[in-house]
């Protein structure tokens, strides 16, 4: 074989896998997060009609069903907003991450996350949407948790941010961490205890 066609060769093959680089365009990010929470209402401005506990579940019944939710440079992003208010996704890209809320009847609301670490679950419960921004009802209850092999809870010593706070990561016991997965279930959608008489 002379050299010529050697040389063709190894560069036919070296175009063909690419020469190791990732392929242009978007993907799936490494170390992907999960964002989980719920949110309570819209802010959709005054309202004049008529509230009951029935039509106020209705309404926002109708308003969550039509809510839809995207994070930027992020096109493979999995799952959505329940009926309940309930959210869940996967596959969102660590780092510093805006995901925007779009309700029926409603501007745009943002949820900016910053400094979050691969693999970890972002739990952001009782959030009002409103122009531009969310609003955290339950600040406190906001957390940012990282699976380990460990027996008790314990922070890592970093902080993220969520909607504007500062929240420490946490290391989390992995049997802790087994409701990453799933659609949280709002309070107002927890059956009442029975009582014992």
């Amino acid at each position: 074989m002379n050299a010529k066609r050697f040389i063709l060769i190894l560069a036919l093959l070296a175009a063909a896998c690419g020469g190791g680089k990732e392929p242009a365009g978007p993907h799936v990010a490494r170390d992907p997060i999960s964002v989980r929470g719920w949110i309570v209402d819209v802010d959709t401005g005054p309202n004049n009609a008529y509230h009951t506990i029935e039509t106020e579940a209705a309404r926002k019944q109708n308003l969550f069903r039509g809510t839809n939710v995207w994070i930027e440079n992020a096109p493979y992003v999995s799952g959505g907003v329940a009926e309940t208010g309930a959210f869940l996704l996967l596959d969102v890209p660590p780092g510093n991450v805006t995901i925007t809320f779009s309700a029926p009847g409603a501007p745009a609301a943002r949820l900016v996350l910053g400094n979050i670490p691969g693999n970890a679950d972002v739990f952001v419960p009782a959030m009002m949407l409103k122009r531009d921004g969310v609003a955290l009802l339950d600040p406190a209850s906001v957390k940012v948790r990282l699976a380990d092999n460990i027996d008790k809870a314990a922070p890592t010593g970093a902080f993220a941010t969520v909607a504007g706070q500062r929240v420490p990561v946490m290391r989390t016991p992995i049997n802790q961490m087994i409701d990453r997965l799933d659609y949280p279930t709002p309070p107002s959608m927890q059956a009442p205890l029975a009582t014992v008489k």
